[in-house]
């Protein structure tokens, strides 16, 4: 029997407004696999049961009354520890903010709440969000879902462990090298990026950078489709939510959810194992190679072709750089002690650049966008591997190399997600079989400027295609074997950024 935690989204939602399921239900089957398997992965950090049940109870009178209902009514989420939430404890993941807790909520947590949605807790995220391991000083490090030995990648880890393994069925991330992807990928859910603006931020210090956003994760794709249709919004505190006047343009978009049905084959596809320029493990690349062959037979046409991504790394370190000069400084100058090692990283290299550096990266950034619009004028979707190793222990704060070549930085392996993020393009992380190491594979799918829509869409598709098929369709964990492992607590360098 199914439990309501392994529900999707829309289904739990579906029978929450038909009276089949109680939102108290609810609740109460994700605090149980919470308390079931937590200790084994660390993903969520700080719980609100009291005012979660209070919420639920609440939703399921509102229902019984016959109210207006809203898109996640009755459906328990977990926040990423970057979002405010009022009354509870809120850290970034930082020595800093260890026993924070915010007045109220952030924008992102506040459209969630108006949507009905109920905020369970925190999941964890690596300091501020830097890197893709979930690890910090605070609350230690999250394992991965289907070992919790291995990397759950990150910075959105404890969201992808959280959803991957039950605890909830939707989770907020944020995205700026690939935090909604790169974990999504390690951990077997949905990860989706959307176009900048999209989704209001007020957390980006350089309001007009496109490189940071925020985004929904879900385990399918049509999950994610309902939380996105419920946050995005003209909020004018996001210089880039761009709006007509008098003119309510993004939130509610029925073009969002449902996913459109999709004809596949009438697609043009191309399809890139590294960008050109990404260091991508070997049994990785064979992977992707197979999944293209596997899904070629769906797609009207599919090439091996690449956008012109010369220069990527090199622009997006110094805009990267920049965003956290803006935003961290501060922090570092008032208490050097009390800032991590990927944090301290970005800051000095950040204070090395010049006005020139800055201007020739935005340059060069403007430069590939150019290039990739010429490229989907033959392409509607590009895919690729979401990320570019398989998970390794968590105790490696991030990769020093890929198949015997160096890594250029801490987050130089999170490239193939970078690489979209620098022109701002929409995609998503589809889970499609395990890799060669028996871990979640991830397919990321790339959509068209504005195409947020249509990758969802497709991705839908994707996923109706290979339902059924054990090798191509979402892995799931072993919550049995999660219920039984020991706490990761317990491990060697638990707490520790080494």
């Amino acid at each position: 029997m199914t439990e309501p935690c392994d529900l999707s989204a829309v289904e739990a939602r579906r029978r929450i407004g038909a009276r089949q399921l109680s939102p108290v239900e609810l609740v109460e089957s994700c605090l149980a696999r919470i308390g079931q398997v937590n200790h084994a992965v660390n993903a969520v950090v700080a719980l609100d049961a009291e005012r979660a049940l209070a919420a639920a109870k609440a939703a399921e009178a509102a229902v019984m009354r016959g109210e207006a209902l809203g898109p996640l009514h009755g459906l328990p989420l977990g926040i990423k520890d970057l979002d405010e939430t009022a009354g509870l404890r809120t850290t970034w993941g930082s020595a800093l903010f260890a026993d924070h807790v915010p007045a109220k909520d952030g924008r992102f947590v506040a459209s969630i709440r108006r949507a009905g949605g109920i905020v369970l807790g925190k999941t964890n995220t690596p300091e501020f969000g830097s890197g893709a391991n979930t690890r910090n000083v605070v609350y230690g490090a999250t394992g991965n879902a289907f070992d919790p030995t291995k990397n759950a990648a990150g910075s959105s880890g404890g969201s992808a462990v959280a959803l991957a393994t039950g605890m909830m069925p939707l989770c907020t991330g944020s995205d700026t090298g690939g935090s909604l992807r790169n974990p999504a990928a390690f951990n077997g859910i949905f990860g989706f990026r959307p176009s900048p603006g999209l989704v209001p931020s007020e957390r980006r210090s350089i309001g007009w950078a496109p490189i940071s956003v925020l985004g929904p994760m879900a385990r399918r794709a049509e999950d994610c489709a309902l939380m996105l249709s419920a946050v995005a919004g003209d909020d004018p505190v996001d210089p880039l939510a761009y709006t007509l006047h008098g003119r309510a343009v993004r939130g509610g978009d029925p073009a969002l959810f449902p996913p459109a049905r999709l004809d596949l084959a009438g697609l043009r596809v191309a399809a890139t194992p590294d960008f050109g320029f990404a260091p991508v493990e070997s049994q990785i690349r064979e992977v992707f190679a197979k999944r293209v062959a596997d899904l070629e037979p769906l797609f009207g046409r599919v090439a091996f072709a690449s956008p012109d991504c010369a220069g990527t790394d090199e622009a997006f370190e110094v805009l990267r750089a920049a965003e956290y000069l803006a935003t961290h400084l501060e922090k570092l100058q008032r208490a050097p002690d009390k800032v991590g090692p990927n944090v301290r990283a970005n800051l000095e290299e950040a204070q090395r650049y010049g006005l020139g550096d800055y201007a020739r990266a935005a340059a060069a950034q403007t430069r590939i966008y150019r290039g990739w619009q010429r490229f989907f004028a033959d392409h509607d979707l590009l895919i690729s591997p979401a990320i570019t190793i398989s998970p390794r222990s968590w105790r490696e704060l991030y990769p020093k190399e890929i198949d015997g070549q160096p890594t250029r930085t801490y987050f130089h392996w999170l490239s193939l997600a970078y690489a979209v993020s620098l022109v701002g393009h929409p995609a998503c992380s589809l889970p499609l079989g395990r890799d060669q190491a028996g871990m979640p594979f991830g397919l990321q799918i790339v959509g068209p400027r504005g195409g947020d829509a249509l990758v969802l869409a497709a991705a839908a598709a994707i996923e109706a295609a290979v339902a059924g098929d054990a090798a191509l369709s979402r892995p799931v964990p072993d919550i049995a074997a999660l219920k039984a492992a020991r706490p990761i607590s317990e491990m060697p360098e638990f707490l520790t950024m080494n």
